[in-house]
């Protein structure tokens, strides 16, 4: 009798092992990605005409950006590899990455001054000949300092700057005076023009990091569509749909913008382009059904630098979330 209890007792013990077996395995054959914020770690979404173009690097975001795994711009023609622009070694492209670029009359004019002199003075006449007195240590030294005040002339003549512009943004720095600083000199592409922003757009990129973590946190996608294109919310959607076909949810929260500046502003087919470079820490994990946590931290922070790009009419508008780019390193 107590072996016809015993059976019954073990078979429906076996039968709950194996249920909660099977309620795990979507988990384990789908393993929730770390990088489950809005985006999911991934590179998604639309700029315009300059989709597959790579954004150019900043400070904030030094490797550039990884392509496009998912967006809805066809491509129009033939381009250059993504990210061919963004691979040049510092030294000889770093001026032009940084906005000053380089000036062919005065490297060509420097160059034969410095030259000149060079040959000046292997042939025992100084930098310039004897006419300016370049005898000895001291004039050689008075020479070299007039060459070093005409090259520094000419940078400023030709480069058209009187000193050095700072790249930092107002909004996306965390400064709070100061007017809105110029976009980054560059060559715009067929048909689009350069923008201009101001403080408050920067502020407006900050918020919008933080209410779209939030909303994607909540699930509210009708707040998503508010904030972000057709496009992105679809994705969101997706995304969102995939963790809970695994009984998996994703929480983020304390969003804290850390720094960013802007990579490039542009205006196209009545509309306005804005490519942020950010870095913002927050806590993110995700948890099963039962609100534990099988991925990420509910107390250790994650510091994540991403590239975002917003648009609107050129009108006027808010500003909307058109894509999601992840840093290249």
């Amino acid at each position: 009798m107590k072996q016809t209890h015993s059976r019954p007792m073990l078979r429906k013990r076996i039968i709950l092992s194996l249920s909660a077996a099977l309620a795990a395995l979507p988990l384990l054959v789908h393993p929730v990605a770390a990088d489950a914020r809005a985006g999911g770690g991934m590179s998604m979404g639309s700029r315009g005409s300059r989709t597959y173009s790579a954004p150019p690097r900043t400070a904030t975001a030094p490797y550039g950006a990884t392509p496009f795994q998912q967006t809805m711009t066809p491509r129009s023609s033939p381009s250059a590899p993504y990210g061919a622009a963004t691979r040049m070694p510092y030294g000889a492209g770093a001026a032009a990455m940084m906005g000053r670029p380089r000036h062919p009359f005065l490297t060509g004019f420097a160059g034969g001054l410095l030259g000149a002199g060079l040959f000046g003075m292997v042939f025992g006449h100084g930098m310039f000949g004897s006419g300016m007195g370049g005898s000895g240590i001291l004039g050689l030294l008075i020479q070299l300092l007039l060459v070093f005040f005409v090259v520094r002339w000419l940078i400023r003549r030709f480069s058209g700057q009187g000193g050095s512009t700072s790249s930092g943004l107002p909004g996306l720095s965390g400064l709070t005076g100061g007017g809105a600083a110029a976009p980054p000199q560059q060559p715009a592409g067929a048909g689009t023009q350069q923008l201009v922003l101001t403080a408050a757009d920067y502020q407006a990129f900050q918020q919008a990091l933080i209410n779209i973590q939030t909303a994607w946190s909540q699930q509210n996608l009708g707040a998503l569509q508010h904030m972000a294109t057709p496009e992105m919310v679809n994705y969101f959607s997706r995304q969102l749909t995939a963790l809970a076909s695994r009984g998996a949810r994703n929480v983020v929260s304390d969003v804290r913008f850390e720094n960013g500046d802007l990579t490039e502003s542009w205006q196209e087919g009545g509309m306005d382009f804005a490519t942020v470079a950010m870095r913002y820490s927050l806590i993110d994990m995700t948890t099963d059904t039962m609100g534990h946590v099988i991925d990420g931290s509910s107390t250790e922070r994650q510091t994540v630098t991403e590239l975002w790009t917003f648009e609107r009419s050129s009108r006027g508008g808010m500003w909307l979330l058109s894509a999601i780019q992840q840093t290249a390193r």
